[in-house]
């Protein structure tokens, strides 16, 4: 399994909104300014993070998007299976029902969701708030004496 492109900056855009939560709609041309992503690959992740009520939009000149609910109500897991899809990473645990004719007896299939398994106990138990407290962890300047 590889994270594309879209999956990690769908990833910093939200982390960008929560970071940056003012009670004011934010921007896509500033998130594109901070996280040196263009404006129209930001536009058609935002759009997808829209329709699935992630994130809330305004138009106009102070318009802007800003996250529909608190940090802590969204993991890494939510967002990145959004954008996505499954995070299996053999396309035989895509489905609910393996279709593979070699599933019975396959031995490998246990590796396979036992990777599964342990990915989704990573992204599923992180949300954003928690990326906002790291975020704020590394920002602090670090004093050598």
């Amino acid at each position: 399994m590889k994270i594309s492109t879209k999956g990690r900056y769908a990833l910093r855009l939200m982390l960008d909104l929560a970071i940056n939560y003012t009670g004011e709609y934010i921007s896509i041309k500033s998130i594109a300014a901070r996280q040196e992503i263009s404006e129209k690959y930001l536009e058609q992740i935002i759009t997808q993070l829209n329709k699935a009520g992630y994130v809330r939009s305004v138009r106009g000149a102070q318009g802007g998007y800003m996250l529909a609910k608190d940090p802590s109500e969204y993991t890494v897991g939510m967002i990145l299976r959004l954008m996505e899809g499954s995070l299996a990473p053999v396309s035989c645990l895509d489905e609910e029902t393996n279709a593979c004719d070699r599933a019975v007896g396959c031995v490998t299939q246990e590796i396979w969701q036992k990777i599964q398994s342990a990915v989704e106990n990573v992204v599923d138990n992180i949300t954003l708030a928690d990326l906002v407290v790291r975020y704020q962890e590394k920002a602090e300047p670090v004093y050598i004496i």
